[in-house]
């Protein structure tokens, strides 16, 4: 079966041969270039990606587009700074093709200390806490990397184009009735400077963004 892959993408032209190198056979990748001032659309392009351009910022604007360019029954995402492996995507694909989940969450498992960022790993916890309440699911990551079947994912309507596209999916599939499940991920220190769990500031504006739409949730179902 082909499964497409979505990588956002901003100035990630070190990383992506060796990520764009690294996928299963019969992964397709869609690189969504969202603004990079480097050589990142022209390095994937030559790699044999699809390349997007989405010119609005936000890590939901770029996921968005390449979910819409995307064409096999089976979507995944995954972070395109060589955090993760793709070798690792069918860990989150499969349940899927099998028809045994609807959405499979990655679960960061850092491969060393310094793979996820203090400040990034205390507002992750944060944020699952309060997903686990608004969802009353046993989940843990937000899952950068993460799988689903495309038309459903369409069907969701999702709005956010910030930080908090990710969390938006899992509530409004929660709400759909979705299976939902947290499989173990592999997780890597980056390839160059982190636009969100890298800076304090990039964190904080995520926990914003994800704060909103948790707060958005618990007014609905009062």
């Amino acid at each position: 079966m082909t499964v497409d892959v979505v990588f956002p993408c901003l100035n990630e032209e070190r990383a992506l041969p060796w990520l764009l190198g690294r996928l299963p056979e019969g992964y397709r990748a869609i690189v969504v270039d969202n603004g990079s001032t480097d050589n990142s659309a022209e390095v994937a392009r030559s790699l044999g990606a699809t390349v997007v351009t989405e010119t609005r910022r936000g890590f939901g604007a770029a996921a968005h587009a390449g979910l819409l360019a995307a064409t096999a029954p089976v979507v995944a995402f995954c972070d395109a700074d060589a955090s993760m492996d793709p070798r690792d995507l069918p860990r989150v694909v499969d349940p899927v093709a099998a028809g045994t989940a609807d959405l499979v969450l990655g679960r960061r498992r850092p491969t060393t200390r310094g793979a996820w960022p203090l400040h990034a790993r205390i507002a992750n916890r944060a944020l699952a806490a309060l997903m686990r309440g608004a969802t009353k699911l046993d989940l843990h990551d937000l899952g950068p990397m993460r799988a689903a079947n495309r038309e459903a994912l369409l069907a969701l309507d999702l709005r956010d184009r910030r930080s908090g596209y990710p969390l938006e999916q899992v509530l409004r599939a929660h709400a759909e009735g979705w299976r939902i499940v947290e499989v173990d991920s592999p997780y890597a220190p980056r390839i160059g400077r982190s636009k969100v769990t890298g800076t304090i500031r990039g964190t904080a504006i995520a926990v914003l963004d994800m704060s909103r739409l948790l707060r958005a949730q618990n007014r609905a179902t009062r």
